[in-house]
């Protein structure tokens, strides 16, 4: 009977290879198409819970501190995520602040939420409660976090503003750069070596 365990399947065009062991730096390619198939990853489980835990820190942060801080002739306004999302939602434009508060705040929300759950019980040894669904919305929302996109679009507004009004980069600015670096490297797509590390 063939084993499957040590089997990889391009997502793009579904050649099939055998699971090699990778150094630092290295990744796996497609032969047909050229998709990465694997990446070396370099983190124990410890190591991916402590990620994960500062990033929730992070999201907090990210979500309840000012992203930006503008005055102007003794005028001083702050906005959060939260106040963008209500921005947008107060306009013509309602849909889009249902997609903008998914995919930079409810999708990462909930791939930080299920990482700790999965990595808590992983640290034992064992598959979560659920492992399964857990894995397969981690996959399912990794397309749908586009924390880097806002802050992409946060850091033109800076520069944008910053020649007509004074604008003050806040925490929320800071917390949300460093947790788009984070969410990249702990939920992108080493994470799919928990369906061979856990019996």
């Amino acid at each position: 009977m063939l084993q499957t365990d040590q089997l990889i399947i391009c997502e793009h065009c579904d050649c099939v290879y055998h699971k090699v062991p990778l150094a630092k730096h290295q990744k796996a390619l497609c032969l047909r198409c050229g998709a990465v198939l694997q990446r070396y990853n370099g983190l124990d489980l410890q190591q991916r819970l402590a990620l994960t835990l500062t990033a929730a820190v992070l999201w907090i942060l990210a979500n309840f501190y000012p992203v930006m801080s503008i005055s102007v002739q003794g005028f001083s306004n702050s906005a959060t995520l939260w106040d963008s999302v209500h921005a947008l939602a107060a306009g013509p434009i309602t849909f889009i602040a249902l997609v903008a508060a998914v995919s930079i705040i409810i999708a990462p929300m909930f791939q930080l939420v299920l990482l700790i759950w999965v990595l808590t019980y992983a640290l034992a040894g064992q598959r979560s409660p659920g492992f399964t669904w857990c894995m397969r919305w981690l996959e399912t929302l990794r397309p749908w976090s586009m924390l880097e996109v806002c802050l992409l679009g946060a850091m033109v507004a800076v520069f944008k503003l910053a020649g007509l009004l004074d604008v003050l980069p806040g925490i929320g600015l800071l917390a949300l750069a460093a947790l788009s670096l984070l969410i990249i490297r702990v939920a992108g797509r080493d994470i799919r070596e928990l369906w061979d590390e856990l019996p």
